[in-house]
């Protein structure tokens, strides 16, 4: 499920394309905010995914090596460890991913040929290797080789994040959040299930969804204010000469200061120190822990910032 960090990015993304446009609406920008939201859903469904295509690629192998003219020895003999992998028969016969699948704006069927390239990176690593020659059985044994392929080699195949990045800009950097959560799915399989569930989205309730909403919003109507006091505080720059990207993560660190009053102005502070080390300039990050430790405390004393909760008052 995304977490607070990611929300911040999510909206931290789509800020930055508002007010690089000429003529922005905030309405359309909300929409595109939560279509990327809903892309990252459609990542953790195609990852969960292209272990049934590892799966359906090592079965045509099989079928192939059988069909041929001259088939030899091993292709008679075929090793059918991974073919016939439990974790990854209950994948293949999942009716909730067949029906996520087939909603899904992701599709790896699209690119067959970035399929088999995986498959024969996989077929070529030493856990695969190991995995078919081992006499050890089992479902957990079974589960263990395919948290470990995901994990290790498919996860990080340079083409698919070059593929990905052709499909959305967005989606490389949900890349890791996707991955820790099909792990969980995984590693939650067990031998009686049928189908698989997904974790949700968001947490229960509608908390997080609405911190996503508000942070976008709130930044919105705060804007003109903080650039003003930006301005203020940073004499010796004009603030048409601040890089957007700061001047973004600033307006989003005031507004969550003041609107969101059970986060601690210091968490606040760290996350926007550290998404600018990741999100703009080498010397982002202390410029703008140098704005926000001069304007938190003036608004706190002016009572623009206000914290309820334990260990906040």
């Amino acid at each position: 499920m995304l977490n607070r960090r990611h929300i911040r990015i999510k909206v931290l993304q789509v800020l930055f394309a508002y007010y690089n446009d000429d003529e922005p609406n905030a309405a359309s920008y909300e929409k595109m905010l939560f279509e990327s939201v809903n892309r990252f859903r459609d990542l953790y469904v195609a990852f969960i995914q292209l272990m049934v295509e590892m799966h359906s690629l090592s079965i045509e192998k099989i079928e192939a090596g059988m069909n041929k003219k001259l088939p030899s020895h091993e292709d008679l003999h075929p090793n059918t460890k991974f073919a016939a992998n439990s974790v990854l028969r209950i994948l293949s016969h999942s009716k909730s991913l067949e029906k996520a699948t087939k909603e899904n704006h992701l599709k790896w069927t699209e690119n067959r040929d970035l399929l088999k390239q995986m498959f024969k990176d996989i077929q070529e690593c030493a856990e695969y290797q190991e995995y078919l020659s081992s006499e050890v059985r089992g479902f957990e044994h079974d589960k263990e080789i395919v948290v470990k392929l995901f994990k290790r080699h498919l996860v990080n195949f340079e083409l698919m994040h070059d593929y990905l990045e052709e499909q959305g800009i967005f989606w490389n950097d949900d890349i890791d959040l996707t991955a820790s959560m099909v792990l969980r799915s995984l590693k939650a399989i067990k031998e009686s299930d049928t189908d698989i569930e997904f974790l949700p989205l968001w947490k229960e309730g509608d908390e997080e969804e609405e911190f996503c909403r508000q942070l976008f919003r709130k930044t919105l109507s705060t804007g003109a204010d903080t650039k003003e006091r930006v301005a203020l505080v940073t004499p010796n720059w004009e603030t048409d000469r601040i890089a957007i990207m700061d001047l973004v993560l600033l307006k989003m660190a005031i507004a969550e200061a003041i609107y969101f009053e059970s986060i601690p102005t210091k968490v606040t502070m760290n996350e926007y120190i550290e998404l600018a080390k990741f999100y703009s300039t080498p010397k982002s990050a202390t410029f703008i822990n140098g704005v926000l430790d001069t304007l938190m405390p003036k608004m706190v004393e002016e009572g623009k910032i206000k914290k309820v909760g334990r260990g906040l008052i």
